[in-house]
């Protein structure tokens, strides 16, 4: 599987780890968030069939987490961007 890197190109998906929902991005504020809240974000997960949104770690390259959006059925990759920049675009990062 190759993973178009935002600023690198073109990537051989062996040179990333994956890390899970990137919904995680979206963590909780330890100052005003509940116990649910943090049990929410910690166990309860989606596991879809189709589009979903997966945080990829470049850790053979430059080190950038990444956004991926991908098919989960045919396993093609639909968007790539920079887990900075999505967070930032969410307000979860100032």
């Amino acid at each position: 599987m190759i993973i178009h890197h935002p600023i690198l190109g073109p990537r051989d998906a062996q040179e990333f780890v994956y890390l899970g929902d990137a919904s995680l991005i979206g963590r909780p504020d330890g100052l005003t968030a509940s116990i649910e809240d943090f049990h929410n974000y910690t166990y309860l997960r989606d596991n879809p069939a189709g589009a979903h949104r997966e945080l990829w770690y470049h850790e053979q390259g430059d080190r950038s987490w990444l956004v991926v959006t991908r098919n989960t059925v045919t396993h093609e990759i639909l968007q790539v961007e920079l887990a900075r920049d999505v967070a930032r675009a969410e307000g979860r990062s100032k």
